[in-house]
């Protein structure tokens, strides 16, 4: 096991999924678990949703998708992501929904549900402002009248996606709230039976109920972290995961002494060194050299010099540090705690890509409730 480890707090995750099913209107909950889990682990954890219940799971590749279908897992899994036409055959040999946005991938989904003289699972995916994928919503009365003439798919969901809903104070989210009712208005306005309808993503759910609608679609939310500082917490969670490093090595240097790449620290005083075995090759962000913080012995101690590929130091003082001795990148320590959160903040980014950068060579330990 190398001497670094993401460790995954599985009751933590349950206790999430609990808190979002306590606050939300809606009856059932879609997991997002694209990206490795947040970081968390892909398989793992959609195994554990699975076991706690939830109605859907959701993947932004058919890799993934297929990753899960190989591990076992029966949930119903809606691929978010844009699709090719040559990998529909891959959704059809693995039961996984097909996001439709457009006519053209409508059209070769039911020439495949022709040839194989079966009818295929679709969501309709409505672009009320995002402008990443998906009919506009003032456009996509055509594609609504396709779909509902079609004898080859089965529309089994129609959605749209928040492009601000972290910020419950943004104009943006009432606009896309009632453009994706003006679509649902006008599908029942074809005589079609409504599918399941989804719109709340993590902000989503923390600020708006009425966009709860008959099924919620959190991500971050379910890892234990708020979206976005503005976000209001109406939702008690909890960090699933931390991040360790054991101590590689310790050493005493005297004032003067520059440490790391570039010599851009300098010891003032004589202090000592400890290294610890991750770096950015392991996802760990490079912009938290000199001053990131760390967890040592339950206290806050700085990186010093700039963070390495593979190794970073931290000023331990006058605490020489023993080799193995463990070290908190992410996490608590008796009443200190690194987020990542403020380790988004202070590289000037968000939370999301703090975790699901964490790599592949990071081991995965998954700890499970007694």
């Amino acid at each position: 096991m190398r001497p670094v480890v993401a460790s995954i707090d599985m009751a933590a995750l349950a206790a999430n999924l609990n808190a979002i099913r306590q606050h939300v209107r809606a009856p059932q909950v879609m997991a997002v678990v694209k990206a490795n889990a947040y970081g968390h682990g892909l398989v793992e954890v959609a195994r554990w949703y699975e076991q706690l219940g939830v109605e859907w799971l959701a993947v932004a590749l058919v890799e993934e998708g297929i990753t899960l279908r190989n591990a076992g897992i029966k949930t119903p899994i809606l691929v978010l992501g844009g699709h090719q036409f040559h990998q529909l055959p891959l959704f059809c040999d693995h039961h996984l929904d097909f996001s439709i946005g457009d006519h053209a991938l409508l059209e070769a989904v039911e020439a495949l549900a022709q040839a194989r003289r079966t009818r295929l699972p679709v969501q309709l995916k409505i672009d009320t402002g995002m402008e990443r994928t998906g009919a506009r919503a003032r456009d996509a009365q055509s594609l609504l009248e396709a779909v509902g003439r079609s004898r080859w798919v089965e529309v089994r969901g129609l959605y749209s996606h928040f492009a601000c809903s972290d910020d419950p104070d943004h104009p943006m989210n009432q606009q896309q709230l009632e453009a994706f009712q003006e679509v649902l208005y006008r599908w029942e306005q074809l005589g079609q039976p409504l599918p399941m309808r989804h719109l709340a993503n993590s902000g989503g759910v923390l600020h708006f109920p009425e966009a709860h609608l008959d099924c919620v679609r959190p991500g971050l939310l379910l890892y234990g972290v708020y979206p976005d500082p503005l976000s209001h917490r109406t939702v008690p969670v909890q960090p699933a995961l931390s991040l360790k490093a054991q101590v590689s090595f310790s050493k005493q240097v005297p004032a003067g002494a520059t440490v790391s790449y570039g010599a851009s620290w300098q010891a003032t005083a004589p202090t000592t060194v400890a290294t610890l075995p991750v770096g950015y090759g392991d996802g760990y962000r490079r912009h938290l050299s000199n001053g990131g913080p760390v967890l040592f012995r339950g206290q806050r101690v700085p990186i010093i010099g700039r963070v390495c590929m593979d190794q970073l130091m931290v000023d331990t003082g006058t605490h020489l540090a023993e080799r193995g001795e463990w070290a908190t990148l992410i996490g608590q320590e008796g009443s200190q705690e690194v987020t990542a959160e403020e380790l988004a903040q202070q590289t000037g980014t968000i939370a999301y890509e703090i975790l699901t950068g964490l790599t592949e060579r990071i081991p995965r330990i998954h700890q499970f409730p007694q």
